[in-house]
This record gives C-alpha cells, sequence and structure tokens, in this order.
C-alpha cells in the first residue's frame, strides 16, 4: 500500500471563512449527524463574500479527514492552498454566503480517504487509484492519479438550529507522478496530461458520488464535485481547478460537467511564456522595476496572478530584501503604498507582503476595486 501522511490543514481557511467577526448563535443546535447537539457558535462574517464557520462546544468544527493526501504532495505547499481557497471559490457558485454557513468535513473519516486514495487491490477494494502492474517504466507503469480527496459541508439555519443543506467534494489529480524504484533510491516522474486526469477524475466522480449515497445523512442533499488538477513540484504556484459538476439531491450518477478558466501564473513570466493579458506582465515589471532602483539588497519581488479567462482576478506580491532598521522597514512599506497604486494593476485585489531573514516586516493590500493600499508595520515593544 502507498504509504500515506497526514498534514496539518493550514490556518488559511478559517481566517477566509471567517476573519475576526462576532459570534453569534451561541445556543444553536446543530443536526449535522456526527455531531452530537450542545452549544453551537457561529464566527461571524469579515465580509460577505465569506462564510461563516461553526463553533462546536467552544471549538472550531475541524474535519474527520484533515489534510489527508497521498506522500508525494508535500513537494509543493502551494497546491494545498489553492485547492482548498478553490473549493470555497467552485462552493459560492453554488451554496451562497448569504444563505449557507461552511462547516468542514463531517462524514468522510481520515481512514475512509486514505483507503480512496491507496490503490485498489485484494486488500483494498475501494481504492481510486488503478492497481500496481509492477512496471518501474515511466510510460508503461499505473501511476498515481488521484493526490487528494476532500471534503466541505454548507450547512442551512432554521429556527436557531444548523441542517446540512450540501456538500462539496475536491479531488486532486497529478500532473507528474512522482515515484521511487527503490525505497531510498532516485525519484523519477510520470507525466499525466490534463486530459488523462480529467478523465480520470470523472470516472472516479461517479464512484464517489455513489458512495457518498450510501450515507443516510448525504442521500438527499446537493453535492457539488469539482475537479482539480495539482501543479508539479518545482512550480512556484498552485494547481487549478478544471471542471465542477453540482448534482441534485438523490442523484448517483454525474450527468454534466461545467468547465473552469482560472489559470495562476508566475511573474515575472519565465522566457517564451505569456499572460492572458500582457498590460499586466508590464505593469509588474514596471512596479519591479522601480522598487529595485529605491532599495538595495532586494533579494526578490515576485508574484502570484490568478486569471478567470483573460481578466485578471487576484494578485499575490511577495518581496524578500535585507533590512537594518526600523525606519527602513517603515520608509520601504510607505514607498511600496504609493508606487503598488500607482503602477499594478487596478480594480482587482492585491497583497504584497515584505520579510526578510527574520520573517514578514510588513504587509499592504489593496481590496477589488479600491484604489488606495492599506499597509501594516510589524513592530515589537
Amino acid at each position: 500500500m502507498k504509504r500515506l501522511r497526514t498534514f496539518i490543514a493550514l490556518a488559511a481557511v478559517p481566517l477566509i471563512l471567517a476573519g475576526c467577526g462576532d459570534l453569534s448563535n451561541s445556543s444553536m443546535s446543530t443536526n449535522s449527524g456526527s455531531s452530537k447537539s450542545g452549544s453551537t457558535q457561529l464566527t461571524g462574517q469579515s465580509t460577505d463574500s465569506d462564510y461563516e464557520g461553526v463553533i462546536q462546544s467552544g471549538h472550531y468544527q475541524v474535519s474527520k479527514s484533515r489534510g489527508v493526501t497521498n506522500t508525494q504532495d508535500s513537494g509543493n505547499t502551494y497546491n494545498l492552498k489553492s485547492f482548498e481557497n478553490g473549493m470555497l471559490s467552485v462552493s459560492k457558485k453554488v451554496f451562497s454566503t448569504k444563505k449557507y454557513v461552511f462547516q468542514e468535513g463531517q462524514y468522510l473519516s481520515s481512514t475512509t480517504v486514505q483507503n480512496w486514495l491507496d490503490r485498489k487491490s485484494k486488500s483494498n477494494t475501494t481504492g481510486l487509484n488503478p492497481t500496481d502492474n509492477g512496471s518501474k517504466s515511466a510510460t508503461k507503469r499505473n501511476p498515481i492519479y488521484i493526490q487528494a480527496l476532500e471534503e466541505q459541508d454548507y450547512m442551512t439555519q432554521k429556527n436557531n438550529k444548523l441542517s446540512l443543506g450540501g456538500v462539496t467534494i475536491g479531488i486532486a489529480v497529478n500532473s507528474v507522478d512522482y515515484y521511487k524504484k527503490t525505497q531510498y533510491g532516485a525519484t523519477y516522474e510520470t507525466k499525466i496530461t490534463q486530459a488523462q486526469g480529467e478523465a480520470y477524475a470523472k470516472s472516479a466522480a461517479n464512484t464517489v458520488l455513489k458512495r457518498l449515497r450510501q450515507k443516510s445523512a448525504l442521500k438527499n442533499v446537493p453535492i457539488v464535485i469539482a475537479v482539480y488538477r495539482q501543479a508539479s513540484n518545482d512550480s512556484l504556484i498552485g494547481g487549478n481547478f478544471l471542471v465542477y459538476s453540482t448534482n441534485k439531491a438523490g442523484s448517483t450518477s454525474v450527468s454534466k460537467w461545467t468547465p473552469l478558466n482560472v489559470k495562476n501564473y508566475t511573474f515575472p513570466l519565465s522566457s517564451g511564456q505569456s499572460s492572458p493579458n500582457s498590460n499586466d506582465a508590464s505593469s509588474f515589471s514596471n512596479f519591479k522595476s522601480q522598487v529595485e532602483n529605491f532599495f538595495p539588497n532586494l533579494s526578490g519581488v515576485t508574484a502570484q496572478a490568478q486569471y478567470d479567462g483573460k481578466s485578471l482576478a487576484g494578485m499575490h506580491v511577495n518581496i524578500t530584501t535585507q533590512f537594518y532598521s526600523q525606519t527602513e522597514i517603515i520608509n520601504f512599506t510607505q514607498y511600496l503604498q504609493t508606487t503598488a497604486q500607482k503602477y499594478l494593476p487596478s480594480g482587482v485585489p492585491i497583497d504584497i507582503t515584505v520579510s526578510s531573514t527574520d520573517g514578514i516586516q510588513s504587509f499592504l493590500s489593496r481590496a477589488k476595486n479600491e484604489k488606495k493600499f492599506t499597509s501594516h508595520v510589524f513592530n515589537s515593544y
């Protein structure tokens, strides 16, 4: 059996869900199946575009299959973040943040997900990955297609009670399957095309949907299944979702897939690479030049950019340098605030993280359709 490992789930999801909103509905009860009735609170919302999360008996309700994935996933931590964030984005297309409350997956246990992610064998008939054909050849072996599987639950609220209103399942497939011919030997690669990975995931989705319907709590709720393609381990960005399907209550087979056209890029672009909008790449290049001319000893100015079709959806800028005084950090951050507003693309959410060998020094951000950046310099007493 291919060894599996469990990662500690990143705190990004709870932060995205609620921010610093006030706790609410402290006397609410829940009908989520695996949760006992008791004191249930909601995290509150920082914005209308975020889900409230569930707090059960004073504790955040963590997933029953928290962070289970195949071993090789440790090579690119961006995949895990973009997978979870992307699932939230897909879910918002079906489950409105105004009507639904987010709850970490409560119906698939770690053992169940581990078995599903493993290869199918005599000892594990539920494995979603193909049987091992014994070959060590990169082109002849059966690769591990499905790298991760995650559940997110969406609750409805009525008369101070929470009930399961829908579920989203994310299936992450590899673009590259990394393997060893001997236990401590070199690492080899099997390339998996987008068409191959997508087709395999769609087939597995039907199996997953049928299995979910066998659970009494999931028989009559809508289930969204989304297919994600992982980036390679050497990528500076995560992967992207390819398609999703909304399956009505009671349905046991996937009848329709909706394509997604979301892709991630790294700025500056690699030689020969192009982005959907060349103006964005030029804007970042001008910003980078201004920053590098202003401050010495910069180790790097890079960005992750996400596009929905040809439209820029957002950008994360990372600046690494060496500071020698707190006043340098303050003045550099102030300069970034005006320079980013002047040179970086307008109308989209952008955040800028400034870090050194000592950690994050300052942070700047601008919300969608805002003009000015807000900033914070991390200090100490």
